[in-house]
């Protein structure tokens, strides 16, 4: 199995592919800045190499790429409150740092570039079908224009430098490692420690919501069946309004507490998006691929990490 860089590999969803992937038999390399939501504790007893250091970092990323046939850009700035209150940091990251990735990998002739985006990057659902992966790019907040941009490089450099790329974009991800400014740990944090829970406006936004293990295994078989030019979507089909999406952690929660933690309702976040979709119907078939955790087993999962590691992790 070739080498494989795996950039943000220390985060969330990137400790989780830095998993899944070594398990899939790649040598992988993971490139994280270990800012606040990357950890050296998140691939703990994983075999992967682990270099620290700036995606922005033109030498140190031409390094990283030394020797390597496949390219996962995960590395992000990806909380979208943070942005609204100043889009720098996104858009270094997120843009200025997949061009500095991009033509690493471009320079080092690699075989395959694949980045991580997000459903946000389509904008607002209100109503009828799902996106599919033509969909035009409407994103609603700084994060998810971002993000657009960082997609629109990776077109770039297919059609300019011949580089083989895909993009996948999944709904909201949730499980274990995940930092607590993302709602489900948030709300499990709040409520394992007897807190008032959070939740925006009314809670009526709607999401999808895909264990972070399912995700992975996508990702994992979009690559063990390279398609250059794709854009996959992952969904879950589970869709939530916030309300009912935080009290379902909470009753995972109250398995542990033995008591069903109080809800309150604060303002509601900048230009929030109502609801977000993704049509997943071509990778399901390309890929053979579906979720394999249901809700309730992601959340009784992801609640029991938190509580004997989590609210340690990010006391």
């Amino acid at each position: 199995m070739p080498t494989l860089l795996l950039t943000g590999g220390a985060g969330f969803i990137g400790s989780q592919l830095a998993r899944t992937l070594t398990q899939a038999g790649f040598t992988v390399r993971v490139l994280d800045l270990l800012t606040y939501a990357g950890r050296r504790e998140h691939v703990d007893g994983v075999p992967c190499e682990l270099v620290v250091g700036d995606v922005c970092d033109p030498g140190l990323v031409a390094d990283a790429v030394d020797g390597c046939q496949v390219v996962v850009h995960a590395a992000a700035e990806s909380d979208v409150s943070r942005s609204l209150h100043g889009g720098a940091a996104c858009v270094r990251t997120n843009v200025e740092g997949t061009r500095v990735v991009l033509d690493a990998a471009a320079h080092a002739g690699v075989e395959h570039f694949l980045l991580l985006s997000t459903d946000e990057v389509l904008g607002e659902v209100l109503g009828g079908p799902a996106p599919g992966p033509d969909a035009p790019l409407r994103p609603g907040n700084p994060y998810a224009a971002s993000k657009a941009g960082a997609e629109a490089l990776v077109h770039a450099w297919h059609k300019s430098f011949d580089l083989s790329t895909a993009i996948v974009r999944c709904v909201n991800a949730y499980g274990p490692r995940q930092h607590p400014e993302k709602a489900v740990p948030w709300w499990a944090q709040d409520a394992l420690r007897g807190r008032i829970v959070p939740v925006q406006g009314l809670g009526t936004a709607v999401r999808d919501w895909i264990y972070v293990e399912d995700l992975a295994r996508g990702i994992a078989r979009a690559l063990e069946r390279w398609q250059s030019g794709a854009i996959w979507h992952f969904a879950a089909h589970d869709q939530q309004r916030n309300l009912a999406m935080a009290r379902r952690v909470l009753a995972a929660c109250a398995v542990h507490t033995g008591r069903l933690a109080q809800i309150e309702f604060v303002e509601d976040r900048r230009g929030q998006d109502r609801r977000y979709a993704l049509d997943d119907s071509a990778t399901r078939r390309a890929l053979d691929w579906a979720p394999s955790v249901d809700l309730e087993q992601g959340l009784a999962r992801t609640v029991a990490w938190i509580q004997q590691k989590g609210l340690a992790l990010w006391s």
